[in-house]
């Protein structure tokens, strides 16, 4: 069995491990929300609520302005 000759140091450690930490960020199938504009994963809901062009769900921010609505009125 392979045993290692020296101790590794903390910084070596960490630099082998950050070489992780960039393959997971790597994605390229980041692309802008057409309604939007806002960046998000290729085939994904943007994070406002729309799916290739339509409206699926309420977000917080919707229902808070809807709230702000009624309350001015």
């Amino acid at each position: 069995m392979a045993v290692p000759k020296k101790k590794t140091s903390v910084s070596r450690k960490g630099l082998r491990r950050a070489g992780q930490h960039h393959k997971l960020y790597a994605n390229k199938n980041v692309v802008p929300c057409g309604t939007t504009g806002e960046w998000n994963l290729k085939g994904c809901i943007s994070p406002s609520g729309y799916w290739k062009g339509q409206k699926v769900f309420e977000t917080r921010a919707d229902r808070e302005e809807e709230t702000e609505e009624t309350t001015e009125e």
